[in-house]
């Protein structure tokens, strides 16, 4: 069994537990802290979008600045967003009926509540998967690879994806499976998904630059203004991370430091209550430059009763 990573505290009662396993390596890329089972694989969901970016950027995909970001993205389908993946596609000659992800609303609240008030529905622009969508049709346009099929396992882009992860995780791709938005999910370790973030943000190849500095950048075009993710990365100086489904996180610091988790039944609400906790345990809150108080509000998950705060879900590290 797999150890609690987190706890549900009301009133002073442990009612509940989320269980998971979480990995911090070191700049020189040892392990720094680990708990749990860093080493078998899993699917990391969204955490995978940067570095099937990368794969697409080694590809010839001709994106930087904000468009690179939202190809790492799992956006919150704002204007800014759907304005900005409308762009990837008009530059590749194409429009939103090339999308093969499926339609879906907005991730966060607000934006679906204003997309509805507004007299919208679901759409494949708004799902939160898109910008990541439309870079895998412009890359396969620069490299007149077909468009149709681009979601095939063995259509020429997903191979070169699939190379790409398997490169930077320092581990064969250990089995591929459908993720939500339709795209080839590639599994390997906690292990393997730390190892490529830290590779992402301390490579001197310039394909891995433009990543890191897209990410940096443009935080707010990798998930969305109101995010816990954003507000990371923008306490963190030089931090690069994404977050994915099922409670997946990966997160690297300039140095090569990098951290992952992942909770094991999913639970959302445990994901940014661990890595804050995390990155308090191991000091990384505390560092010169970085908003202390800031990663500490990430880490923030209150319970309520009666209208008031009467807990919070608790890091076990």
């Amino acid at each position: 069994m797999l150890p609690v990573i987190a706890d549900l505290v009301r009133s002073g009662f442990v009612e509940g537990h989320h269980y998971g396993s979480v990995l911090a390596l070191g700049a020189d890329g040892a392990p720094a802290y680990e708990r749990g089972d860093v080493r078998t694989p899993i699917l990391p969901r969204s955490c995978s979008k940067p570095l099937q970016a990368l794969g697409m950027v080694r590809a010839g995909l001709d994106l930087d600045g904000e468009l690179l970001a939202l190809a790492c993205a799992s956006h919150s389908g704002e204007p800014f967003h759907l304005d900005a993946v409308r762009r990837i596609l008009a530059g590749a000659g194409l429009d939103e009926s090339a999308l093969a992800n499926p339609p879906g609303w907005p991730l966060t609240d607000a934006a679906q509540e204003d997309l509805i008030r507004s007299g919208g529905s679901k759409s494949v622009l708004a799902m939160n998967c898109s910008g990541k969508h439309a870079a895998m049709l412009a890359t396969c346009v620069a490299n007149d690879w077909p468009t149709e099929g681009y979601l095939d396992p063995a259509h020429p882009l997903q191979q070169q994806i699939a190379a790409v992860f398997a490169e930077v995780t320092g581990e064969p791709v250990a089995h591929v499976a459908v993720d939500g938005c339709g795209a080839p999910l590639l599994a390997t370790s906690l292990t393997g998904l730390a190892r490529a973030f830290a590779h992402l943000s301390t490579s001197d190849r310039p394909e891995e630059r433009r990543i890191a500095a897209a990410i940096r950048t443009h935080p707010e075009y990798v998930s969305g203004t109101a995010r816990d993710e954003r507000a990371l990365l923008t306490a963190i100086p030089g931090a690069i991370g994404k977050a994915g489904a099922e409670a997946c996180y990966a997160v690297a610091l300039a140095d090569g430091r990098a951290f992952a988790l992942k909770v094991d039944d999913g639970g959302a609400r445990a994901r940014p209550v661990v890595m804050a906790g995390l990155l308090r345990h191991l000091g990384v809150d505390t560092e010169p430059g970085v908003d202390t108080e800031a990663v500490r509000r990430t880490g923030a998950a209150p319970l309520h009763g009666g209208g008031k705060v009467v807990g919070e879900i608790r890091p076990v590290l």
